[in-house]
């Protein structure tokens, strides 16, 4: 079974094609600057080599007839003809309270992705461009949407409840939704793979962490509370993004600034986070070489980001009654050894011997970190949102 999956965002698409049969990825990829000028289509070539071809691309239809011609081509390709590709999967960023797993694409999906587009402007309206391209494209092709919001949804609602006026909640769905859900699950799922232990035995904690953060506490399972809120501004320091903050000081900020709605919400997601406060960066890398170089900023700010990380593993950790499993992913949880080092400093307390010595250096890879006496295994699992997608499609055709 042949899936393609596609991410599609606001101003790019990313594809990975998979033989399902035996887990291989066929072919990967992405455009950027879809609409823009000096669009171009970025992939890797199976002896590893890097191409870039430039094409005007105004819009996604014509960016995803880009990728299926180049998968076609008698150079570049791995497949005859688009009739090989026997179902196509979407990452879809927000589904509301209406979708609680992956689901078969229907006109009735498409209303009600529709009605949840309000909640993520900047993406649901680009994933419902990818699926309608699709359908024009590959119209006999099935298509699944597989949603960030889904895993969250076995929340209780004293986690996801706001306390404003319930009506808020009620007419206008105002709530914590939750977001990196496939990641979360995958790498949950992943780990206790590993380890070779019983997934809805654990309690797992996963900290995505990268331009985008997340945390979320998982019990036998399932998601019972997650760091971002009904947005993907709540929660961690991010890298544009300002994470949890009082909210009485944005109406302070809107008036001293000067600032309406649109211009505040541009505010505390482009211009803050690491970026905003560090005025370096939004980067990692970069902010570890200042803080290397004695920038007395970019100290602050990498104190500001490990903290609260550990504050949301803390605070985990008590609603979880312990930890069996902290895993690290993304890309500074993969690759920045220096920041899982300051997390899991002085957790000792909640049985956690952290192997300093066997974390440095270590990058993108699967791997134990703990030491073997440690109560708490604390890994690295390298996250894989687009094979978590094609397994989804590949479980809902097989169980049509």
């Amino acid at each position: 079974m042949k899936t393609l999956v596609l991410n599609c965002g606001s101003s790019s698409i990313k594809y990975k094609l998979f033989d399902m049969t035996s887990g291989e990825v066929m072919a990967q990829g992405g455009i950027e600057r879809v609409g823009l000028d000096d669009s171009f289509l970025k992939f890797t070539e199976k002896n590893g080599e890097k191409i870039t071809l430039e094409k005007n691309i105004p819009h996604h239809e014509e960016g995803i007839n880009f990728i299926l011609t180049i998968l076609t081509d008698e150079k570049y390709g791995c497949i005859k003809n688009y009739s090989e590709i026997d179902a196509v999967g979407h990452r879809v960023v927000h589904g509301g309270e209406k979708f609680a797993s992956s689901v078969l694409i229907t006109q009735e999906v498409i209303d009600m992705l529709i009605e949840c587009a309000e909640f993520a402007p900047l993406h649901n309206p680009a994933n419902l461009e990818g699926i309608n391209a699709i359908k024009k494209i590959l119209p006999d092709t099935p298509q699944v949407g597989v949603f960030d919001t889904a895993f969250h949804q076995s929340m209780p609602d004293y986690a996801y409840l706001y306390a404003f006026p319930y009506n808020i909640y009620e007419q206008y769905g105002v709530r914590r939704y939750g977001f990196h859900g496939t990641s979360h699950r995958y790498v949950s799922r992943r780990a206790c793979e590993i380890l070779g232990v019983s997934y809805d035995k654990q309690r797992i904690i996963t900290a995505h962490i990268g331009n985008g953060g997340s945390v979320t506490a998982i019990k036998d399972g399932k998601s019972i509370d997650t760091s971002m809120g009904m947005t993907p501004t709540a929660g961690l320091i991010m890298g544009t993004r300002c994470g949890d903050v009082d909210a009485g000081a944005l109406p302070f900020i809107m008036k001293k600034e000067n600032l309406d709605t649109d211009s505040l919400s541009d505010y505390i997601n482009k211009k803050s986070g690491v970026a905003g406060f560090s005025e370096i960066s939004s980067d990692m890398r970069d902010i570890e070489s200042a803080m290397f170089a004695g920038n007395k900023r970019a100290v602050q700010i990498l104190n500001m980001y490990n903290y609260r990380i550990k504050k949301y593993i803390g605070a985990y950790a008590a609603i979880l009654n312990g930890v069996d499993i902290l895993i690290f992913t993304g890309g500074v949880g993969e690759n920045q050894w220096t920041t899982r080092a300051e997390v899991c400093r002085n957790m000792e307390y909640m049985g956690l011997l952290f192997d300093e010595e066997k974390n440095k250096n270590e990058r993108g890879r699967e791997i134990v970190l703990s030491k073997p006496e440690s109560k708490v295994k604390v890994m690295v699992v390298p996250t894989d949102e687009e094979y978590m997608i094609a397994s989804d499609v590949k479980e809902i055709l097989e169980n049509k």
